[in-house]
């Protein structure tokens, strides 16, 4: 028997798309017959792709064309790839310095996804996090690392827009609060999450930016807090600062 999308209307959206791509650009009876429309669905559905940024028309031959939303998007997942590629290396050489898991995360609008994770084999306890999972910047120490690089306007658009919750009994819940703590990774270096996402659970952190110069990234080593006092902090925040600035040497040269 032969399998059907069970979402009539994505089938016609990305073949709709599909077919754009490959073609470079088509008229409406084109596509139409292509897809085994009748012309005013086609229409429906290639409007909705001009709605979502997916596709324009030209305005001196009708044609419909892919936007260069796509050519953003692929980018942006091949960056991804390319990155988790280059710095995979150091975070190993990190994980294997403080003997502890080393978390890489990439910002998306007020939390940070974990694109990346190298867990010490060493470590009967394992951390629970996972490659796909995010974590609110507002009390992490990563989205700390990467906050405290922005400018105060995006750092309260980034407050506003979070649901600020109370995650543990340490979690930072006043803004002015927040803002006093950026200015003490901005003076240190690092930033540290101090059991306020995860009881039990402490972490140093640092941001990385892009090829651009963007602050998109951060990465942080994560451990039981009986194995992360401060002075075992002082210690870590070397490696962690060292391999910064080894992976910016590589990434922004």
């Amino acid at each position: 028997m032969e399998e059907k999308n069970p979402i009539q209307v994505a089938d016609r959206l990305f073949g709709a798309l599909e077919f754009l791509v490959k073609s470079g650009g088509a008229g409406l009876m084109e596509i139409s017959g292509e897809l085994n429309l009748n012309k005013s669905t086609t229409h429906r559905v290639l409007n909705s792709l001009i709605y979502m940024g997916y596709a324009r028309q030209d305005e001196t031959n009708g044609k419909y064309e892919p936007s260069l939303k796509i050519v953003d998007m692929a980018s942006r997942i091949m960056g991804n790839i390319d990155i988790v590629n280059v710095v995979r290396p150091y975070l190993r050489t990190l994980m294997e310095q403080a003997q502890e898991t080393v978390h890489f995360v990439e910002r998306e609008g007020t939390e940070a996804i974990y694109i990346d994770k190298v867990e010490c084999p060493r470590n009967g306890i394992q951390m629970v996090s996972r490659i796909g999972s995010r974590v609110p910047l507002y009390c992490s120490g990563v989205g700390k690392a990467i906050a405290a690089d922005l400018d105060r306007r995006e750092v309260e658009a980034i407050w506003k827009s979070s649901s600020i919750t109370p995650l543990t009994s340490h979690t930072i819940t006043d803004y002015g609060a927040f803002c006093r703590e950026l200015d003490e990774v901005r003076k240190r270096g690092y930033a540290l999450d101090n059991e306020e996402n995860e009881s039990g659970v402490r972490c140093i952190a640092v941001d990385l930016r892009d090829y651009t110069g963007r602050v998109r990234y951060a990465f942080s080593i994560s451990a039981p807090v009986s194995r992360m006092d401060d002075e075992r902090i002082e210690k870590l925040a070397e490696f962690i600062l060292t391999t910064k600035a080894q992976i910016e040497k590589k990434v922004c040269p």
